[in-house]
């Protein structure tokens, strides 16, 4: 259980930390990925554990409501699972199309970019 939801804390954090204060966006990155306990970081941040505590259950809170209104992670995996199977439907009922296997590495390059990388 406790796996499940740290994967789904760090899925909504990858969609959502740009909507966040710093110290929400700090506390639940240490808490969720690095893997800190409430007291370390409390430790570091020079505050209760307390304080760590509620802030990081009210910073899921936020999280959750963001997904429940934006549906931001249901709208890209439904559009990956869609992608995917047009992408292999293409590819076994046109394999000698070159334009449109063209049309598709260009969208591969554009899966495999970086969306933090500066486009020239």
């Amino acid at each position: 259980m406790e796996i499940e939801k740290t994967n789904e804390m760090n899925r909504l954090f990858d969609f959502y930390a740009d909507l966040l204060t710093d110290k929400q966006r700090t506390y639940l990155d240490l808490y969720y990925a690095e893997d800190y306990s409430l007291g370390e970081i409390a430790e570091n941040y020079h505050v209760s554990r307390q304080a760590v505590y509620d802030n990081i259950r009210r910073t899921e809170k936020i999280l959750l409501n963001y997904e429940e209104h934006l549906h931001m992670i249901y709208q890209y995996e439904k559009r990956t699972t869609v992608g995917q199977k047009l992408l292999d439907y293409s590819l076994s009922h046109y394999p000698d199309d070159e334009q449109l296997q063209s049309m598709i590495q260009e969208l591969l390059v554009i899966d495999d970019e970086n969306p933090n990388e500066e486009v020239s």
